[in-house]
């Protein structure tokens, strides 16, 4: 489809936006014709000169700040903004396995990283009536699995829930707020982490995928999903095209999730 120019004029940020779909995203927004920062802790590995990019570690408050700073002395205003950072680190092994610090690292990068910069972008769109906000979710948000990424799976469900009621308050200002629960990713770091578990149960990667799909509860679609598929939708919801939609949420899961 040819959305060259819908997003001509308009500025965005989007974190974690050096690799995987973060990177997606961003590319995904350039072709509509937005001038596009993206933020993470380290440079992209392959440059794009068309991406602005801001060296920053979102799971610390002044790393925010820092960010925000730096878009609105450059640009003046952010039209969007891309919540997309997202990790877990934290120990396989359950609750007991887990430390005050994997809780707190995970939720200050998770959910506190988006909060503030919400925070701080989003009195110019008020001021201007007008602005679109996307916290990038996860479908471990209502599915969690407990044994390995506890933490991840609170936060982002405390994010949806954020995202939801920041939704109620700011779309009658002018600002629409909506939030994408992906499923699995087949991102680089994904295809590493199966290449470690087939070299670990000396099985195919074939095998280790769909080892991965089984613990999932399945994955109707038969694969995980490409980063460019995610952006896709993600450019569509920033775009013109999605002007009525606010406070709605989209999962994006291949039929991973076996509920509606």
């Amino acid at each position: 489809m040819d959305y060259q120019n819908e997003l001509s004029g308009k500025i965005a940020l989007v974190t974690g936006g050096t690799k995987g779909a973060g990177r997606a995203i961003a590319e995904r927004l350039l072709q509509a014709g937005a001038t596009v920062i993206i933020t993470a802790r380290n440079a992209p590995e392959k440059e794009n000169n068309k991406l602005h990019f801001i060296p920053s570690d979102l799971s610390k408050a002044e790393g925010t700040q820092k960010v925000v700073s730096e878009v609105l002395s450059a640009y003046g205003r952010l039209d969007i903004l891309v919540n997309n950072l997202g990790s877990s680190t934290t120990p396989a092994g359950g609750f007991t396995a887990l430390s005050d610090e994997d809780w707190e690292s995970t939720i200050q990068a998770n959910l506190l990283a988006p909060v503030r910069l919400d925070r701080g972008f989003l009195p110019q769109m008020i001021d201007r009536k007008n602005g679109v906000i996307i916290h990038i979710a996860s479908i471990q948000g209502i599915l969690p699995l407990y044994d390995s990424t506890l933490p991840y799976a609170a936060a982002k469900a405390g994010l949806r829930n954020y995202s939801k009621s920041l939704s109620n308050e700011v779309s009658p200002k002018g600002v629409r707020v909506l939030t994408v629960s992906p499923g699995w990713i087949n991102t680089g770091a994904s295809k590493a982490w199966l290449a470690e578990i087939a070299r670990n149960a000396n099985s195919t990667i074939e095998e280790a995928q769909q080892g991965v799909m089984d613990a999932l509860g399945g994955i109707p679609y038969g694969r995980p999903a490409e980063p460019e598929e995610v952006a896709e939708l993600v450019g569509f919801l920033v775009s013109p095209r999605a002007s009525y939609l606010s406070g709605a949420e989209y999962v994006i899961d291949g039929g991973t999730v076996p509920t509606i």
